[in-house]
């Protein structure tokens, strides 16, 4: 046996994630009684995370909790995630209620107030990092209107539990979590409009006749670019303050849209042109 783990632990180094899950799984099955079975099925299932297998991840991770007594281990956190990706509500809920966390009553999908955090999505410019409402520990909806247009305003999104970088606001720390797939797509378009704001006040305003609609805006002069290393490193960030001409993306239909930047306009402070489908 000894050799098995030896070989299993060199293809866990080696990141020999399907040979990893195949040794570790197999050694579990054949010493059903050792008392490293638990650690075993966790490896395989934490090997087929990381091959997105999420299938195989939410079976072995359930076989790795039937071995792990309930409490902060990685185990329910690494279940609740395919528990979740596989829309086995019940077990995703068992699972993090067994890691120590409340979740709302109800046998569906998980609908909390979680806080906010921070996801680094994958688009096809590369990776950006937007606010999230959490809704579990794991899915959050995007409160940004990502400046990669094929990505959007709204979508829901499911992220990692390992922090890989840390935003400071003011006092606060935030941590980025790198986002593991799209759960739900947004329907709502991004378009591009240039707007004219007197002051800070004005454009505040416009954002939150598109917020009261739960729709998004977001002045371009918000965005910061990092290099993927300072990405995940930690990074202070500035409250922003814009006014003046600026570019903005907006995430609504077309009309509605446009009924409410002319509901925004006044004629001395406030004035917009070139509303189009961004690109």
């Amino acid at each position: 046996m000894d050799e098995s783990i030896e070989a299993a632990q060199a293809a866990f180094d080696a990141r020999d994630w399907p040979r990893t899950a195949h040794l570790y799984e197999r050694l579990a099955a054949e010493h059903p009684d050792d008392d490293r079975i638990a650690a075993w099925l966790y490896d395989a299932a934490l090997a087929q995370k990381f091959l997105r297998n999420w299938p195989e991840a939410h079976r072995l991770g359930r076989l790795a909790v039937a071995h792990t007594p309930p409490g902060q281990d990685p185990a329910y956190w690494n279940l609740g995630i395919a528990a979740t990706i596989q829309r086995d509500w019940a077990t995703a809920r068992a699972a993090w209620t067994g890691f120590g966390i409340a979740v709302p009553p109800g046998d569906g999908p998980i609908e909390g107030n979680f806080g906010r955090a921070l996801v680094r999505l994958t688009g096809t410019e590369g990776s950006e990092v937007v606010w999230i409402q959490r809704l579990c520990p794991t899915r959050g909806r995007v409160l940004n209107v990502p400046f990669d247009t094929s990505r959007r305003y709204g979508e829901i999104v499911l992220h990692d539990g390992e922090p890989t970088g840390r935003r400071v606001v003011g006092e606060h720390t935030f941590s980025v979590f790198d986002e593991l797939l799209l759960f739900e797509p947004s329907p709502l378009p991004t378009l591009s409009v240039t707007v004219n704001a007197a002051e800070p006040a004005d454009l505040d305003a416009l954002a939150a006749l598109f917020d009261a609609r739960n729709l998004g805006f977001e002045p371009l002069a918000n965005g910061h670019i990092l290099c993927p290393s300072c990405s995940r490193d930690s990074v202070e960030l500035a409250v922003q303050h814009h006014h003046g001409t600026q570019r903005c993306l907006v995430a609504a239909p077309l009309e509605t849209a446009r009924e409410l930047l002319d509901a925004w306009r006044t004629p001395q402070t406030r004035d917009w042109s070139d509303l189009h489908a961004a690109h």
